[in-house]
């Protein structure tokens, strides 16, 4: 039997954020920022009376929220080794020999050991795995590209 994959690739689907990617042995990026997109696919084998395989507009106002909460923002692993502590209205974190202070309003912790595409993927996949209706999609896919040419895909199956 054939499956149906729908794409959602917006050019609206993006964020642009600062980061930096620890690496094995205690090393890290310098601090930078990247213009990152976001493509969503939906595959599943069956259609509804209608001929859809999901109704995408829940699906793409979850992508467009979960893109507005990251853009313009300092993305930082709350489960990684750094030294991140609010103070007032301020975030000061430290790694290595390297001290920064950004605004509190401008800092978004995630649950991450990184801030690798790796894991972000993986991150907007359970962010919008909730909102997908399981009666037809059976496997959802969240690409994050960081720039022309790279980029990760996270793909599993949505029911258990």
């Amino acid at each position: 039997m054939g499956r149906f994959t729908l794409t959602l690739a917006k050019q609206d689907f993006k964020f642009s954020a600062a980061h930096f990617t620890l690496f094995p042995g205690g090393g890290a990026e310098l601090l930078h920022g990247h213009n990152y997109l976001v493509r969503v696919e939906l595959e599943g084998q069956a259609l509804d009376d209608h001929g859809l395989l999901v109704s995408f507009e829940s699906v793409k106002s979850a992508i467009r929220d979960a893109c507005r909460r990251l853009d313009e923002r300092v993305l930082l692993p709350a489960a990684a080794p750094i030294e991140a502590r609010r103070d007032g209205d301020g975030v000061e974190v430290a790694f290595g020999g390297r001290r920064y202070r950004f605004p509190a309003a401008d800092v978004v912790e995630l649950p991450l050991a990184n801030t690798s595409i790796e894991l972000l993927a993986e991150w907007l996949w359970r962010e919008l795995a909730p909102v997908i209706p399981t009666t037809r999609v059976e496997t959802m896919s969240v690409s994050v590209e960081e720039t022309d040419g790279q980029a990760c895909r996270f793909s599993a199956p949505l029911r258990a």
